[in-house]
C-alpha cells in the first residue's frame, strides 16, 4: 500500500510538470502525453480532471468497478465446451462462424479467440516481425539515449582501423558520450553508459543496433 501510495505522488508530480510545460507552449498536448507514457487524447482529458477536481481528478475510475462491457460468463462457458465437444479440430476464426450461424452467438471474435487461449484450448499465434515505422523522436532530453559503434581509420597514424562509440541523446542529437576502442563490444558499451550517466544523469531508455555483443544468447548458457 505504501508503494502504491508512492507511485501515486510521483505520478502527480510529473502531470504536474508535463502540464506546465505544456501551459507554457514548451510542449504540445501529445508531446506531454508521451512523456507521461500515455495518448494525447488521455493527456486532454486528464487535463481537464485535473481543473476541475484537482489531483483526485487524476485517479483511474476504472480501477474497483467491473466492466459494464464484460461479457457474460455464462456465455463464455458455453462457449467453452462446444469447442471442446464439437468444434475442436476447427480454427479459432472458422469455429466463431459456426457460432454465430448455428449457436445465436453474439460475443465478438476477439473476446471469443482471447478467451479460448486464456482457457488454454488454442495456443497462441508466433507473433510475425513489426513492419519498420518511422520513429518519432523523443520530444524531452533524457528521455531516450541511442548508441552505435563504427569502424574506421580514425586516427591516420594508427596505421589500423579503431573502432568510435558514440551516444547520443536522440531528442537533441546531442553527443553525450564519445571514446575510442580496439573493438566494440559489451565493456565499451558499458563505459560509454557510464560516461553519459556520470556526465547527465540516468536516463529514460536506452536504444542501440543488433550487435551480437547486447544479445543474450540462451544456447551458449545451456
Amino acid at each position: 500500500m505504501r508503494r502504491t501510495i508512492k507511485l501515486w505522488e510521483v505520478f502527480v508530480i510529473r502531470f504536474e510538470e508535463a502540464l506546465e510545460r505544456q501551459r507554457l507552449g514548451r510542449l504540445s498536448a501529445d508531446e506531454a502525453g508521451e512523456a507521461l507514457s500515455m495518448s494525447g487524447r488521455k493527456f486532454r482529458r486528464l487535463r481537464v480532471r485535473y481543473s476541475a477536481e484537482g489531483a483526485e481528478g487524476l485517479r483511474d475510475r476504472r480501477l474497483g468497478r467491473a466492466s459494464e462491457r464484460r461479457a457474460p460468463e455464462a456465455e463464455l462457458d458455453r462457449m467453452h465446451r462446444l469447442y471442446r465437444e464439437e468444434y475442436a479440430e476447427f480454427t479459432t476464426k472458422h469455429f466463431h462462424g459456426e457460432l454465430v450461424r448455428r449457436h445465436n452467438y453474439k460475443l465478438g471474435y476477439t473476446v471469443t479467440r482471447l478467451s479460448l487461449q486464456v482457457a488454454g484450448l488454442v495456443a497462441k499465434a508466433v507473433s510475425r516481425g513489426a513492419h519498420r515505422r518511422k520513429r518519432v523522436r523523443r520530444p524531452l532530453p533524457g528521455m531516450l539515449v541511442f548508441q552505435d559503434g563504427s569502424t574506421h581509420r580514425w586516427l591516420v597514424g594508427l596505421g589500423y582501423d579503431i573502432d568510435l562509440i558514440v551516444t547520443l541523446d536522440e531528442a537533441t542529437s546531442h553527443i553525450v558520450s564519445a571514446l575510442f576502442v580496439a573493438q566494440e563490444g559489451t565493456m565499451s558499451s558499458f563505459l560509454g553508459l557510464a560516461e553519459t550517466i556520470a556526465a547527465h544523469g540516468l536516463f529514460g531508455a536506452f536504444y542501440t543496433d543488433r550487435g551480437l555483443h547486447l544479445r543474450f544468447n540462451r544456447s551458449s548458457q545451456q
